[in-house]
């Protein structure tokens, strides 16, 4: 976009980038390179001519008035030549390489020729340039050396030549050439002055040559060629703008060239004639002066008051503009204001977006201009439907834009003046393709959200939070005998027998109160409500929705009749088969002895799982007076094949123990034993308590340690190698069974269990067994152990502290509590 274009649409709607730029009319512009190219032609010619008569030896185009005027020196008039061909080549413009090149290089002549003349004029000597052409036979005219420029054309003609050469330079600001160039026409215009005003001061300095007549009038061509080359830019552009600035200042430059050297003249005239005296003279040049001016002043001050007022207005409506397009920037939708011919006056930043086009590419335009054929005819043709209807005309539409079809919800109104009369028209275009994809996205999830509904194999009903039935699937036809679309708008609770209502509905609202009711399900003492008046048990699946407006209750309803026969059957099939396997089990385990020089107690707890039966056993084997053999073990498994595996093992181990085997040699011959059953792994450990000696040995196989409580200090873990479970040991690599001896006091407590005790998921085992010992300490610590009682109360209470809930145990539990008498207790007594 070139300077003198302007940006079409709303005035401050253009780039800020061309807020200061004069607007121009292009014709002005035209005109005044038109004149600069005339004034260098004109000055060109003044020089050629004197140039001619330097040649032919013609005084009379030498001198403007021959014998009367100064002739025009020889090497002025070749650099007058050379001026008026250098700017007029530059003005015209053009491709033409080798003519710009001639014209800066005449340019450069002049401003050297020039140069050089200062030289002389500066150090008095003659460099030989002055009649370097021609000889000058005109030095009776003039006091200077023969052939020499006058110091005021040296001065100009220098001026002029780098005027020039800054006038071809594009990256030289225009305000240095034109500068340059009202310096040459001041020199030119002073010279003219002398002469109309008969100052002969202002045609020769001192004892130089003077300044011919007509080289004034070709400086001052050449000053306004100098001027006017670059009319958009400097000074210049302040004179030609079409503002009205421009026209202020062309009417000043005119008054100030034209009125004071009128009014010198006539009092000079006056002067001359005798009509007034010089003092008299110059008072009616400054009265004159004054006057002009202040008809100046004043009709300055009406033009800027009428200036200040219209700008007042245009800063207001700029301002407008400047809100408005600013409110249609920060817009999400596209906006855009077209006139009545469908040019665009306006546009906001999605619009330029949603084409891809700057603005300035669109304003001024065209529909056609900046859309696809087919975009441009729809947004014309829906333009002249909603002119001719004369209201505003909203629809959704389609649009093929170039990043692909999109959905628009579009709106279009006419904007009127203050007569009704419309002048434009405004198009307000939403992109609506999110919320069209949503709502067809919800369609589609409605309609799948009825097919799974309708489809669910059980009878669903959605209410809401008062009980409201809003919605039904047909399978309650089925199950409750009410076709769906009678039971919209009544209570759930209407689907229940009546007895059973309260109970119900309390149900629900106990589930709604919660902050965050999770999806439950109820089968308990829950019972449906048929047509016929038929009772039946149900399961419903409760779930819940809540929004800001409203609750949703989603049920899900299933007969559960066959279930509950089904599972009474098995109940009492389950009760049959646990009663047959824990008599098993207490027929394999058997009932230990009750020995008087040994007091025990036990508690054994079935797992829930299963049958109820499992691998867990112990057992008490008198071996002497003073020895006792106590051994405890656990089948890992659970079941039939894990209890008859453990009365298998209990059986070997009493009979092995009975043979008197050390500890270590049984765990051997039962390791053996257990190998050969195939795939099982057995812990146990065996005690012998010698109360003679005050000590037991012990070995283990891979079982828990045993705890001991003395009589005068804190319970303890025993000290005894652990070997490998039973069962893991082969005949090529069988690692050995060690046993260990520790001292028990008389009076001390022994306990032995097995792992369903203190196993728990989640939790350290080794931190179990220390909260096990803790507990032994807290519970025995001064306690009479020789009491079977005493032993009995511990057991209960070492259940309950580490099992919270012995009904939902998922493991066997065996626990054997042995206290050793002092040396008073009796021999073994079965």
């Amino acid at each position: 976009m070139t300077r003198e274009q302007r940006t079409p649409g709303l005035p401050g709607a253009h780039d800020t980038a061309q807020t200061d730029v004069l607007p121009f009319h292009p014709h002005v512009l035209t005109t005044a390179r038109r004149v600069a190219e005339g004034a260098a032609l004109a000055a060109g010619l003044l020089g050629l001519v004197s140039l001619i008569g330097w040649m032919s030896g013609a005084d009379a185009l030498k001198e403007v008035l021959p014998g009367v005027s100064v002739a025009m020196k020889a090497n002025t008039a070749m650099a007058l030549v050379a001026l008026g061909l250098s700017l007029f080549v530059i003005v015209r413009g053009g491709p033409r390489t080798a003519a710009l090149i001639v014209s800066r290089a005449a340019a450069v002549l002049v401003a050297v020729l020039g140069a050089l003349t200062f030289v002389e004029y500066a150090t008095g000597r003659s460099l030989g340039i002055d009649e370097l052409l021609f000889h000058d036979d005109t030095a009776h005219q003039g006091t200077g050396p023969p052939g020499r420029m006058a110091p005021n054309t040296t001065g100009a003609l220098m001026a002029a030549g780098v005027g020039s050469l800054c006038v071809g330079a594009a990256r030289v600001p225009a305000w240095v050439s034109q500068v340059l160039g009202l310096t040459v026409g001041a020199l030119g215009m002073l010279r003219l002055y002398g002469a109309a005003y008969a100052v002969p001061e202002l045609e020769q300095f001192g004892p130089y040559s003077g300044m011919a007549l007509h080289t004034a009038a070709a400086l001052v061509l050449i000053g306004t060629a100098l001027l006017l080359a670059r009319p958009g830019e400097g000074p210049a552009s302040l004179l030609l703008n079409a503002g009205t600035t421009g026209a202020l200042g062309r009417w000043l430059f005119v008054t100030v060239v034209i009125v004071p050297p009128l009014l010198g003249w006539a009092v000079l005239k006056g002067e001359d004639e005798g009509v007034f005296g010089e003092r008299l003279g110059t008072a009616l040049l400054v009265c004159g002066h004054v006057a002009v001016f202040t008809a100046v002043i004043f009709t300055t001050l009406a033009v800027g008051r009428r200036v200040e007022v219209a700008h007042g207005r245009l800063e207001w409506q700029v301002r407008q503009n400047e809100l408005l397009q600013a409110f249609m920037d920060h817009t999400p939708a596209v906006v855009f204001i077209k006139d009545l011919e469908g040019r665009f006056l306006a546009v906001n930043t999605t619009f330029e977006q949603s084409l891809d086009l700057p603005r300035h590419r669109v304003l001024g335009r065209r529909d056609d201009d900046v859309m696809p054929s087919d975009l441009a005819r729809q947004a014309r043709a829906a333009d002249l439907a909603m002119l001719a209807e004369g209201k505003p005309v909203q629809r959704e539409e389609q649009l093929v834009l170039p990043g692909g079809p999109r959905e628009f919800l579009s709106t279009l109104f006419p904007l009127k003046d203050a007569s009704g009369t419309p002048y434009a028209l405004c198009g307000v275009v939403t992109d609506i393709t999110e919320r069209v994809v949503a709502q067809r996205e919800v369609q589609r999830s409605h309609q799948r959200f009825v097919a799974l509904l309708e489809s669910a194999p059980d009878a669903t009903l959605i209410t809401d939070g008062d009980g409201t039935v809003v919605m039904a699937n047909p399978q309650v036809k089925r199950l409750f005998g009410r076709e769906p679309g009678d039971l919209v708008g009544t209570g759930v609770t209407g689907l229940v027998p009546a007895a059973r209502r309260r109970r119900h509905g309390a149900l629900l609202k106990a589930h709604l109160r919660q902050r965050d009711p999770r999806p439950t399900v109820l089968d308990t003492d829950l019972f449906g409500l048929r047509d016929d008046g038929s009772e039946f048990p149900v399961e419903v699946s409760v779930s819940s929705l809540r929004s800001e407006q409203e609750t949703l209750v989603l049920l899900t309803v299933r007969d559960i009749t066959e279930r509950r026969r089904l599972e009474a059957e098995r109940a009492e099939r389950y009760e049959q088969q646990r009663h047959i396997a824990y008599t098993l089990q207490h027929s394999l385990m058997g009932e230990p002895p009750r020995l008087a020089h040994l007091p025990s107690a036990y508690r054994y707890l079935a797992s829930v799982q299963d049958p109820g039966v499992g691998g867990d056993w112990f057992d008490v084997i008198p071996l002497d007076e003073r020895r006792t053999g106590v051994l405890i073990g656990d089948v890992m498994g659970r079941g039939l094949e894990a209890a008859a595996v453990m009365g298998q093992l209990r059986a070997a181990s009493h009979a092995l123990a009975g043979t008197g085997a050390t500890p270590s040699g049984l765990m051997a011959a039962l390791d053996t034993f257990v190998g050969d059953l195939g795939d099982q792994l057995v812990t146990c450990v065996y005690l012998v308590l010698d109360q003679g000696r005050h000590e037991v040995t012990l070995c283990s196989a891979g079982h828990l340690p045993v705890i001991a409580l003395p009589p005068d200090g804190p319970a303890r873990r025993l000290r005894a190698p652990v070997g490998v479970p039973l069962g893991v040991n082969d005949a090529r690599s069988a690692v050995p069974f060690e046993e260990a001896t520790e001292p028990l006091r008389p009076g001390s407590a022994v306990v032995l269990y097995t792992d369903g005790l203190v196993e728990r998921p989640g939790t350290d085992i080794e931190a179990q067994v220390d909260i096990l010992t803790r507990t032994v300490d807290v519970v025995l610590r001064g306690a009479v152990v020789e009491d079977p009682g005493t032993l009995d109360q511990a057991a209960d209470h070492l259940l309950k502290a580490l099992i919270a809930d012995t009904d939902t145990s998922d493991d066997d539990v065996t626990l054997l509590l042995l206290g050793v008498p002092g040396p008073a207790a009796k021999g073994p007594r079965v």
